[in-house]
């Protein structure tokens, strides 16, 4: 599944908020994020450039991608959050908030 380059800094953006939601990183959250590296195609310079991206401005793209891209996102965001062994409650609020705010309609 390709995503486009705002696609791409928009989820980076939001897996990013994800990883520090809890005020801390943990080891598997930075293996699960240079693993994601490859599978979405990005490198450390595009992560620095999407923390420069606003979350609202990144759940509006978001928006409007096709209904399986959201549901890649949804999935990932999770895998992300439980990477460290601990699906911790402030990354259950971020990763609530953006697919209700992008509108996931299949259970992802």
């Amino acid at each position: 599944m390709e995503f486009d380059i705002s696609e791409k800094l928009a989820m980076v953006r939001i897996i990013d908020s994800v990883i520090v939601a809890d005020g801390e990183v943990h080891k598997g959250e930075i293996n699960a994020l240079s693993k994601l590296m490859t599978i979405i195609d990005f490198d450390s310079n595009f992560l620095i450039q999407a923390r420069s991206i606003d979350i609202e401005q990144s759940v509006k793209i978001l928006k409007d991608t096709p209904e399986e891209k959201k549901i890649k996102l949804a999935q990932i965001l999770k895998d992300v959050a439980i990477s460290d062994g601990y699906f911790h409650e402030k990354e259950d609020n971020v990763i609530s908030h953006v697919i209700a705010e992008i509108g996931v309609s299949k259970k992802a």
